[in-house]
């Protein structure tokens, strides 16, 4: 295929732009996928309002998104996987699938991953996307193109549950009610996850997960461990998920899970440090985990979504058209309290 397409790239801090470029061309390998859906992610977010994320440094324009779905327009000559007309959520980062990482099937932490959105690599704030193929995972029927945009997110919640290996019945105590902290409470409920409690400082978020039965606590308004812990009989919670990527909530991860319970830190404190208890992590004999993307987990993402078991169209409270984009980015970081999930629809 070929002609111009539009892309949404961003020039500086807070400033994004429409312009024009070519239809990217394929490989015998890859797939031409039109995007329809593009959730903005908070790392997207970050970038637009810091520059950067760490040691990933926006330095020059760089097309944001990488939580994006479509339908396959073009297929290369080696492609017999998919067809014209298929509808595809797109797995972000392409592995070099030759290293011990990759060959042990843990090719999340592959040294040469190429993530989209992650500077320098360009995005999916573009009409057209060329992908290998066999990172372009068919969505079935039942399954919009919105809900594949989802399935990235929906991801990262599946590993953190699959790093805390949930067992029938156990409690969970998950920390932060954002996209990705109720994007695990689902997943730890599915996986058959007993009592589930959450906390937040900001409370709409905690309204929308108590609505799905959590039990909600905010810390600016009482004592969560302590709240927690008359809960489970003084025992602390079987296991602990960290999301929200705040010093308090992470030190708070020891006081409130159990003995001999396991901690998954997902989110990113800061400035990267945080002290924790040595002693009392040592006393209560924890396992600490911790959650970088996810791994082999695009497939059963997306049966757990066609099979009704984990919800994510009601994850979106804000829907843009990409003309908006802009208007968008501003509005997540002017509104953040108010959104869990912005998406936006491409066509």
């Amino acid at each position: 295929m070929t002609g111009k397409m539009k892309v949404a790239r961003m020039v500086g801090i807070r400033d994004m732009r429409m312009e024009q470029e070519d239809i990217p061309t394929i490989e015998d390998d890859e797939v031409l996928v039109k995007i329809e859906y593009v959730g903005i992610c908070g790392s997207d977010v970050h970038y637009y309002e810091y520059g950067r994320i760490g040691d990933h440094v926006v330095d020059k324009p760089l097309i944001l998104g990488h939580e994006c779905a479509g339908t396959v327009v073009e297929i290369g000559k080696n492609v017999s996987s998919h067809k014209i007309g298929d509808r595809v959520a797109l797995e972000p980062g392409r592995t070099c699938g030759k290293c011990w990482y990759c060959k042990t099937g843990r090719y999340n932490l592959c040294r040469d991953v190429v993530f989209m959105a992650t500077p320098p690599v360009d995005g999916a704030f573009a009409e057209y996307v060329a992908y290998p193929a066999d990172m372009a995972f068919k969505l079935p029927d039942n399954v919009s193109t919105m809900e594949g945009a989802l399935v990235e997110p929906l991801a990262v919640g599946i590993h953190a549950a699959n790093q805390a290996d949930v067992r029938l019945g156990q409690s969970v105590a998950v920390l932060g009610a954002g996209c990705i902290g109720l994007m695990a409470f689902k997943a730890v409920k599915a996986m058959g996850a007993g009592d589930v409690y959450m906390t937040d400082t900001i409370d709409s978020r905690l309204q929308f997960a108590a609505k799905y039965g959590a039990e909600v606590f905010n810390p600016r308004n009482e004592d969560v461990v302590a709240s927690i812990l008359r809960l489970t009989n003084d025992e602390g919670s079987d296991i602990v998920i960290e999301t929200a990527g705040a010093i308090p909530s992470t030190r708070q991860t020891i006081d409130i899970v159990r003995r001999g319970g396991t901690i998954v830190l997902v989110g990113l404190v800061p400035d990267g440090e945080v002290s924790l208890n040595v002693a009392r992590l040592i006393d209560k004999e924890i396992q600490i985990k911790t959650v970088f993307r996810y791994r082999n987990i695009y497939p059963s993402a997306i049966k757990a979504i066609a099979d009704g078991k984990i919800d994510v169209k009601s994850m979106v409270t804000h829907t843009f058209d990409f003309d908006e984009v802009k208007e968008a980015f501003d509005y997540v970081v002017n509104n953040k309290s108010e959104v869990i999930k912005a998406v936006i629809k491409m066509g």
